[in-house]
């Protein structure tokens, strides 16, 4: 089937993608001549005007020529990044979390280049990926910083493959695909979390609790830290207080997660939330609850990001250097677009700890 009536993806994108793999799989080869409209209409049941929608787009990128009296035909394309101005950014959701300020990191590097972003939000869905990649194909993007999503290895690894196989690089932000050799730029989350996890012990936390979400490389890597630092403690890793689920961030597990663990706080006097909108939640449900940070529980998060909530206490925190992360993406983009060949290079860039007001010294 050629057409999925029940996907969010439009028609015309979807005839013109199908056209695209025909020809990348070799079906209609350079010079072949492509079915007439009319017989696309019966292959996919498509209004003639869908038809042509997603031809002309497909003569526009380069991909097929038409001749008059004679069809449209398979053009050869020969791909050259180095004049083309246009990086593509995929990212979870530009309005929260920590994508504005990758965003910005990229764009001031981008700048100084005299390059432009166009900015995807993908909502961490592999369909919404799936598009934005095509669009961005469309738009003959030089290269593409793209923080994987929600979506399982393989289906990020789709989305890698469709830049790769046209010649265009790819850079990893944050996120990493185990197993993919490709450049990446991303955080020592590990270290970091077990150095705010031994920062809580020094401060006379001995059960302290956790929550994320283990679908990330990242929060993967927060958890482990967590339990190298207890564990070089002496410390006993509760699974009781390890709350963690498999999916893509969303409010509701969270609040439940928290309800959870306030109803057996006698079991931990501390919360390492995975990042700071979790740490935020946590507080909110801590106060709708009654109960006091840091007086009855110590909160800490991850990333350093701006409270979306007035009464918040302020969170201490390990700051990530987001900002840089979005400058270095660009950086490596722009060495394989000058042409640097070889494996995949990698840049872990180190985070750092903010002490603020949401902990308690308890061997004071």
């Amino acid at each position: 089937m050629i057409i999925d009536r029940n996907s969010p993806v439009p028609q015309y994108f979807q005839l013109q993608r199908w056209l695209v793999e025909q020809i990348e799989q070799g079906v209609f080869k350079p010079g072949d001549k492509i079915p007439t409209e009319a017989e696309l209409v019966q292959m996919a049941g498509l209004a003639r005007a869908t038809i042509r929608q997603a031809i002309q787009n497909l003569v526009n990128m380069g991909y097929l020529v038409r001749k008059r009296k004679l069809g449209t035909f398979v053009m050869s394309r020969v791909v050259d990044n180095g004049n083309r101005k246009i990086i593509g950014l995929l990212v979870p959701d530009i309005r929260v979390g920590y994508a504005p300020e990758l965003a910005r990191g990229a764009e001031d590097e981008a700048a100084k280049n005299k390059q432009s972003l166009i900015l995807c939000n993908t909502d961490d869905l592999f369909i919404k990926a799936e598009y934005h990649s095509e669009r961005l194909i469309e738009n003959s993007a030089a290269g593409v910083i793209f923080v994987p999503t929600a979506a399982s290895d393989e289906k990020n690894k789709i989305i890698v493959e469709k830049f790769t196989s046209r010649n265009i690089p790819v850079v990893l932000a944050d996120r990493i695909i185990p197993g993919l050799s490709i450049d990446h730029v991303t955080t020592d989350n590990f270290d970091g979390a077990y150095k705010i996890t031994e920062y809580l012990i020094k401060k006379g936390h001995k059960k302290i609790a956790i929550t994320l979400s283990t679908l990330f490389s990242s929060e993967r890597e927060r958890l482990e830290g967590y339990k190298k630092a207890l564990t070089d403690y002496n410390l006993a890793i509760d699974k009781s207080i390890i709350l963690t689920h498999d999916g893509r961030y969303s409010e509701n597990p969270y609040i439940e997660f928290a309800k959870k663990l306030f109803k057996q706080k006698k079991k931990f006097t501390a919360v390492f939330a995975g990042h700071d909108r979790i740490a935020y939640l946590i507080n909110s449900v801590a106060f709708d609850m009654g109960i006091k940070v840091p007086e009855e529980i110590s909160i800490v998060g991850y990333d350093d990001l701006l409270p979306h909530c007035q009464h918040l206490v302020s969170l201490t925190t390990m700051h990530q250097p987001i900002y840089e992360m979005g400058v270095e993406s660009m950086k490596l983009i722009n060495e394989r677009i000058n042409g640097l060949t070889g494996k995949g290079k990698s840049k872990v860039l180190k985070s750092y700890l903010v002490e603020r007001d949401s902990v308690i010294n308890r061997d004071k």
